[in-house]
């Protein structure tokens, strides 16, 4: 009981006996401007420093992947937002009221995710990232071969999935992807906005003929965003190594999505929660459970990895394992197990305390952390992909330290046009059946 009467007395809602009373502006509160303004400044910090790297020995190739992983990165949470926002459609639930805003400012910035990948379509940086790019016909590919510049097995690998991995049917796959997104996106940000503004809010037919239309979309959008998460993670992610197979790496990639999109917009909700609206809304109660939900998708996540770790050591099939060997071997064994500690252990072992996940100023570093824990992943996923890095870290150049200022930079951006997209709508949507329920009194104990 004392911890939640820490909680409340923290925002001084300890004295409240009846239901509360939303607060006249649901708008988002002034100090989002300065937050955007600090993220404004921390991007442009991070690319002064990266002009450090330019000249230096392998710098314009570390600075090239480091930007695919603030690109993934990004990726990981507009899209990540939209697949959670139609779980929450589908499935209802108080923790889509407290979340729903923040989600839905993640998804409006797919379009600034979309342009963020057209650097990668350029030949000239595509180049230095995949195979495929660099030898973009089987004639070139072949030649390749001969010259000694790739390996048999990476030759055919590249020929047998030339049809879908080629410099055109990147671009194809790109439009494919963005315009199913995208539309997704609109619908359901536009609708959200209708269903606050209908006439019959509050009455049951409302809720009702809305919760059918969402669902009714939401359902069919949730297959369709996996098939197309599961494309762009294979052209994007595992295609920089043509030779390695994974049959739930679009999977793996969407329980990552979800990691990280609920560690940021539970930050988002805890942080917004020292103001109105929020402030009257987040209870012990939805706080609590929503680290219960933080909870399951980092057991999930490790589930996952560790079973196809499992499988494919067990298997000891030559075609597989060296994926494995080049991210354990050398420097690589103390960025694996630093990947270990810290995307899964850490807050596998803190989530597990009721207290911890009822205390706001906690969840706060452990959401901040398990951010900084989907990057050190995402650095393990990419850079030993490439060779005289795959298999030995010791010895790497100062370019290095471009994996963080890079996605420093372009997460920050991302950052700002998230918190521009949040203050651009009321923070509560105030036509849903939960509402009622979340404004009664706390009787966490």
């Amino acid at each position: 009981m004392s911890s939640a009467n820490e909680q409340h007395g923290e925002h001084g809602t300890n004295a409240h006996h009846g239901p509360r009373m939303l607060p006249a502006s649901l708008d988002a509160p002034p100090v989002l401007a300065a937050w955007r303004t600090r993220a404004l400044i921390v991007a442009a910090i991070f690319a002064v420093l990266t002009l450090a790297f330019v000249g230096t020995h392998e710098g314009r190739n570390h600075i090239i992947r480091a930007y695919l992983m603030g690109y993934m990165t990004c990726f990981n949470f507009a899209g990540g937002g939209l697949v959670l926002l139609m779980l929450q459609y589908v499935s209802g639930g108080k923790w889509g009221l407290l979340l729903r805003r923040p989600l839905e400012a993640m998804t409006r910035t797919l379009p600034l995710v979309a342009l963020l990948f057209i650097p990668i379509l350029i030949p000239y940086f595509g180049k230095h990232l995949y195979q495929w790019i660099l030898y973009p016909t089987v004639d070139a590919t072949n030649n390749a071969l001969k010259q000694g510049w790739i390996s048999k097995e990476q030759a055919l690998t590249a020929n047998f999935k030339h049809g879908m991995l080629n410099p055109h049917a990147m671009i194809v796959e790109y439009c494919i992807i963005y315009a199913v997104l995208l539309t997704l996106m609109l619908l359901l940000n536009k609708w959200s906005l209708q269903r606050d503004a209908d006439p019959a809010r509050g009455t049951e037919p409302s809720f009702e003929r809305w919760r059918i239309k969402f669902e009714n979309l939401s359902g069919p959008g949730i297959l369709i965003y996996v098939i197309m998460l599961t494309l762009g993670a294979i052209v994007w992610i595992k295609a920089l190594d043509v030779t390695w197979y994974s049959s739930i790496w679009g999977l793996q990639f969407l329980v990552a999505e979800g990691y990280a999109v609920l560690a940021l917009s539970i930050l988002t909700v805890i942080l917004l929660s020292r103001y109105e609206p929020i402030k009257t809304l987040l209870r012990v109660t939805e706080q609590h459970d929503l680290g219960k939900f933080l909870f399951a998708f980092v057991m999930l996540n490790i589930y996952l990895t560790f079973a196809e770790f499992l499988i494919i050591w067990s298997g000891n099939l030559p075609d597989e394992l060296p994926w494995y060997l080049a991210r354990i071997h050398g420097g690589w064994w103390t960025i694996c197990s630093l990947d270990f500690i810290c995307h899964w252990l850490i807050p596998f072992c803190l989530l597990l305390s009721r207290d911890i996940k009822r205390n706001k100023n906690k969840m706060i570093w452990i959401t901040c952390f398990m951010l900084f824990a989907r990057c050190v992943d995402m650095f393990w996923l990419i850079e030993p992909n490439f060779k005289g890095a795959a298999g030995n870290l010791v010895g790497e150049p100062i370019s290095i330290l471009a994996y963080i200022t890079v996605p420093g930079c372009v997460i920050a951006l991302w950052v700002a046009y998230y918190i521009t997209k949040l203050m651009q709508r009321p923070l509560v949507a105030i036509n849903d059946p939960h509402l009622e329920e979340i404004l009664e009194p706390e009787h966490a104990h």
